[in-house]
């Protein structure tokens, strides 16, 4: 059969990324602090947007979203979400969510920032989701372990090249104060012979802390005890193998040393004594303040209220009088047509915004309605749950969820997680019935090995399996160990190691 190019025409379905549509997915991925800048960036570009005072949003003093009122403003009441942006949003909502719009949001989850109330018994208590205080603003700036060591820099070496290389050397170093390049090839980055960068880091590892600029645990100890003058023979072995003593092998690190056990032990102590990480002595970077997206309250009646942090919502108002007097009586095309854009823009932020404010709320509410029993008796009580279980209660699609609970996070009277601690893997239960949580069976682990006081009775991974197995969990003994070496717990050998040294 012959081939030849021909015209048909074919009837199809497909999504059509518009640029609106891209912006309302990119949103969702966001954290609260990325959205405040994406806000101001928008703020600057857009002559239509303005930034709200914060008395257009509080409860007593509601007005519509994209709706001009007295002063030519229009708001997006992220607390109180009108019923004209919930319309507006619609169309836009059924495209991402494939198939689920504004309406279909759950009882109670319609108002953003009300309560969801599921009847359960719970205990703990209340607390306010906002308040004035800031952990960030009421922090001193402490002299950063940089600017310490620069300082230094400047007294202790006068030739212009070697200052040059100990700064660079200097803007190497970790926060812990360790430097972790290999000299071979900043040696080659710099274009210089190695012995001269190891006789500038000899200079810098004099510098205050003691320890700093080491490229080991084991040279930064040497140096500490060097200055202490208590680096000798067998002290010098020891640091050499650093790894027995951190299985606690000490009947065969005092032969590699030479000296008997009773020795090894003053010598352990003295390491201890050191600081294994100098550089924290000095200020880092501020650490940054998780803002909960989502607070969850017990409820007097026993239930759980779900409302979203509305300090870390965007206040957007559309300046639509501007608009009216810039296009009123303006013949320039070129004008109207740009006013007209920015205006699109700043109505499809606006509502934008308040879809993100909507899935976010939706889905933190079925998340709390599915994990009830966590809030109210903790992590031995946390079900399996994928993203397909919440995609399906609330008509989304997964990777819209996925989307939501990626970096957001719900402050709870148990602490404040991620959304994403709450998806967890299934381990069966060996009498068939519900199964059991990954994240609750590894705090049944953690639990279990707390409790070894005796070096005769340490657990081994296979007893651990004998005792889950007597609680109901199926559960085989390579995930048993696998999941004891995620909590960073040495294995029964290493235990009994540091039980018998303790005695």
């Amino acid at each position: 059969m012959a081939l030849s190019p021909q015209i048909k025409l074919k009837q199809g379905q497909q999504l059509a990324m518009t640029p609106q549509l891209q912006q309302a997915i990119k949103l969702l991925t966001l954290t609260n602090i990325e959205l405040a800048a994406f806000v101001e960036e928008q703020l600057e570009s857009n002559p239509l947007l303005e930034r709200g005072t914060g008395t257009e949003n509080r409860r007593e003093d509601r007005v519509e979203a994209a709706t001009p009122n007295d002063v030519g403003l229009s708001e997006l009441d992220l607390n109180a979400p009108s019923a004209a942006a919930s319309d507006a949003m619609d169309a836009s909502e059924r495209q991402l969510n494939e198939g689920a719009t504004a309406s279909d949001i759950a009882p109670g989850a319609a108002s953003v920032g009300g309560d969801i109330d599921w009847s359960k018994a719970g205990s703990g208590g209340s607390f306010s989701g906002s308040n004035d205080y800031d952990p960030a603003a009421n922090t001193a700036r402490e002299i950063s372990l940089n600017e310490h060591l620069t300082a230094q820099l400047a007294m202790a070496i006068h030739d212009e090249r070697d200052r040059m290389i100990g700064a660079y050397l200097i803007d190497q170093v970790d926060e812990n104060g360790y430097l972790r390049t290999d000299l071979i090839e900043l040696a080659d980055r710099l274009g210089i012979k190695q012995t001269r960068i190891e006789t500038v880091l000899a200079v810098l590892q004099t510098f205050e802390p003691t320890g700093v600029m080491a490229r080991d645990l084991s040279e930064c100890m040497a140096l500490q005890l060097k200055e202490r003058k208590e680096l000798d023979g067998p002290m010098q072995l020891m640091l050499d193998n650093l790894d027995m003593l951190a299985n606690h092998d000490l009947s065969g690190l005092a032969k590699v040393c030479g000296i008997t056990t009773s020795e090894l032990s003053d010598y352990a102590a003295r390491l201890r004594a050191l600081s294994p990480k100098p550089g924290l002595a000095y200020g880092a970077d501020t650490a940054g303040v998780v803002e909960p997206d989502v607070f969850v309250q017990e409820r007097p009646d026993g239930g759980w209220a779900v409302e979203l942090n509305s300090d870390t919502l965007p206040r957007v108002l559309v300046n639509s009088r501007y608009y009216a007097e810039v296009c009123d009586g303006n013949k320039d095309e070129k004008v109207k047509s740009y006013m007209s854009e920015c205006a699109q823009n700043a109505s499809w932020l606006v509502k934008s915004l308040d879809q993100r404010a909507r899935t976010i709320l939706k889905v933190s509410s079925e998340i709390v309605k599915l994990q009830d029993g966590f809030f109210a008796y903790g992590i031995d009580h946390l079900r399996p749950l994928n993203l397909k279980t919440v995609a399906d209660a609330i008509e989304m699609h997964e990777s819209t969820v996925s989307r939501v609970t990626s970096n957001k996070y719900i402050a709870t009277t148990r602490g404040t997680f991620e959304l994403k601690y709450f998806f967890t893997a299934a381990i069966a239960s060996t009498d068939g019935s519900e199964a059991y949580s990954a994240e609750a069976v590894r705090h049944k682990i953690k639990i279990l090995i707390s409790e070894e006081r005796d070096p005769k009775a340490v657990l081994s991974d296979d007893k651990l399996v004998k005792l889950l197995q007597d609680q109901g969990i199926d559960i085989a003994r390579r995930t048993v160990a696998k999941y004891r070496e995620s909590l960073n717990i040495p294995s029964s050998v290493q235990r009994r190691r540091i039980l018998k040294n303790k005695q």
